[in-house]
């Protein structure tokens, strides 16, 4: 008597075969059988029409603070990812001081765009110090999917140096022997690698770049000897340049920065992990940092970069982001509730003294910060955020070539359709909207040593919304693509769920076979897809973020347990923190 039988379905098992007719039984958490299954079963589910394939593995999430006050670690589980990686990008919130929370949350705040107040109210600080204690208060928690952690740089140098750390001074031997201990600790505790970030795009709310930015390679190597020690982790990076900056002590290169992570992982004997996106400032870059892959591999290395499948797009509206948010006469508004806000927005004065005001700088530098006059500037590079989302649009339905086609002013223009009767949606795209930017992306996905990462799911909860890529890899590269080639299902499953869980060591899972863990999707592709854009103001403290729905998940599976039916949450918890690598 089994479980589950999962009946008639395609089967797509994450290992890059060609689907196939057949069923799936579940049993004590596991898969038992893949094929022909005979057996009864406490429930049957017919999946016929459907692939059944294995649950997303998102090895680049930032959900550190939300895990203490979320069990349903949303979005990713509305888009059928099972097991999340947090910890990336060299932020975190472990190991951290007696009274340090404070530094730790402008560091997450000014890199990933997560409100300090929700980070302040809603993490349970004074449950660790240690990154030890830190995994110990995880796996007192239960959450809709499993939830990893790797060590992250910047907590560990603020830990060790301190005020040192801000001011991006080298490491001594000491500190170096101190980090190399946090490391080696950590990952006995079951951290599952140590990130970084070397980019000086990732900076404080003060506008600073986070410790770790500008660590010598000697640090880096230090690094590589502990985790070589504690014999086990991936080493996870952001390199200086990839987004058309550079860092480093000598403002080394993208390319150079690969060569770097390559001498780290012959150091260490670990795999190594780092982002990859083509740059807006040298669009040809990620090519040379692929041939740097290959030669490294081809050594009997383990370099994989991690890649999205569509351009990072900036997301305005009015209850999030936008170019008119530090107007004087809006910032009287701004306290009203939308519809509200929107009804005063639409008076013919106010629209009028809102557009010819100046706008009031806010106290902190740094990215965000500023962010309403980047998109005042790039406005007519942005697009009409409709429902399907479309990252491949035509340059004519920008906003600036309709503004221009209209005779209008595009500001104004933006403002319009921003307080529209609708409460609508824009996202910049900019020169990465080009087919230049899809043909590479669609060569990255091709490459046999790259992965699928990047979501940022728990990230730019304002900002951003890619945390939908599961789902939308399989609605564009799979299903709909028009101005390019389409991949095959298998290959798409195969980069975002057995290579990820094998990236990390999750040996147990990311593939449909006997004996792995019942982490499963029941994907109705013909009729999946991503709803209209809302925003929640669900956050502690009352903070906001975006999210967008996904439909035609008929069922998904965590170890063996049904989280989600036809699109709904089932109210089981089965998820835990990952401790590790784990045994095949």
């Amino acid at each position: 008597m089994y479980d589950y039988v999962i009946k008639g379905g395609t089967i797509v098992d994450g290992l890059g075969g060609e689907p196939y007719a057949g069923d799936v039984a579940i049993e004590d958490g596991n898969i038992a059988a893949v094929g022909k299954v005979s057996g009864r079963a406490r429930e049957q589910i017919d999946a016929d029409g459907a692939y059944v394939m294995p649950g997303w593995v998102d090895v680049h999430t930032h959900y550190d603070g939300q895990v203490s006050w979320d069990d349903r670690i949303d979005p990713s589980f509305s888009q059928g990812v099972t097991s999340v990686v947090m910890g990336n990008c060299g932020v975190g919130f472990a190991p951290c001081p007696p009274g340090g929370e404070v530094r730790l949350i402008e560091l997450m705040e000014g890199v990933e765009d997560i409100p300090g107040t929700a980070l302040h109210e809603g993490i349970e600080w004074g449950r660790w110090e240690t990154f030890s204690e830190y995994i110990d208060y995880l796996a007192t928690r239960s959450f809709a999917l499993d939830v990893g952690t790797q060590l992250p740089h910047s907590a560990v140098r603020n830990y060790v140096m301190g005020e040192r750390a801000l001011t991006h001074e080298d490491a001594t031997a000491e500190d170096l022997e101190a980090m190399g201990q946090i490391v080696r600790d950590s990952l006995e505790a079951g951290a599952l690698g140590f990130s970084t970030s070397r980019t000086v795009g990732h900076r404080s709310i003060w506008g600073e770049p986070i410790p770790g930015t500008f660590a010598e390679k000697a640090e880096l190597l230090a690094i590589g000897r502990a985790m070589k020690a504690a014999g086990k982790g991936v080493f996870q990076a952001v390199p200086a340049g990839v987004i058309g900056d550079l860092a480093g002590p000598e403002k080394w290169t993208t390319e150079q920065e690969i060569e770097m992570f390559a001498e780290v992982a012959r150091e260490s004997g670990r795999k190594c992990t780092f982002t990859l996106i083509q740059s807006a400032g040298n669009p040809d870059q990620w090519r040379s940092c692929l041939d740097i892959v290959e030669r490294a591999n081809a050594e009997g290395l383990s370099l994989t970069p991690q890649i999205t499948t569509r351009p990072i797009g900036l997301v305005t509206s009015i209850d999030s982001y936008h170019m008119f948010m530090r107007r004087r006469t809006y910032l009287g508004l701004a306290h009203l509730p939308l519809a509200a806000r929107l009804a005063e927005m639409r008076k013919p004065e106010v629209k009028a003294a809102i557009l010819h005001d100046e706008d009031v700088p806010l106290d902190q530098p740094g990215l965000m910060a500023n962010l309403y006059s980047i998109m005042a500037m790039a406005a007519g590079a942005m697009y009409p955020l409709e429902c399907p989302v479309n990252y491949e649009p035509d340059a004519s339905s920008s906003f600036g070539d309709q503004a221009e086609a209209a005779g209008r002013d595009i500001h104004e223009f933006m403002y319009d359709y921003l307080t529209g009767e609708a409460h609508r949606f824009a996202v910049l795209l900019g020169a990465l909207s080009s087919d230049n930017a899809f043909q590479a992306i669609e060569h990255m996905i091709e490459h046999p040593q790259t992965t699928i990462g990047l979501s940022d799911a728990g990230a730019h909860v304002n900002l951003i919304f890619d945390a939908v890529g599961p789902t939308y890899q399989l609605t564009h590269w799979v299903r709909d693509r028009t101005k390019g080639r389409r991949f095959p299902i298998e290959h798409i499953v195969t980069k975002q769920t057995h290579n990820n869980a094998k990236l990390f060591g999750l040996n147990d899972r990311g593939s449909l076979q006997v004996g792995k863990r019942a982490d499963v999707n029941v994907v109705d592709l013909a009729n999946l897809g991503l709803e209209q854009l809302q925003v929640h103001h669900d956050l502690p403290a009352g903070g906001g973020r975006i999210l967008q729905p996904a439909r035609g998940y008929v069922n998904t599976f965590v170890a063996g347990i049904k989280t989600r039916e036809r699109d709904q949450d089932t109210g089981a918890r089965p998820g835990r923190v990952i401790r590790g690598e784990r045994a095949p």
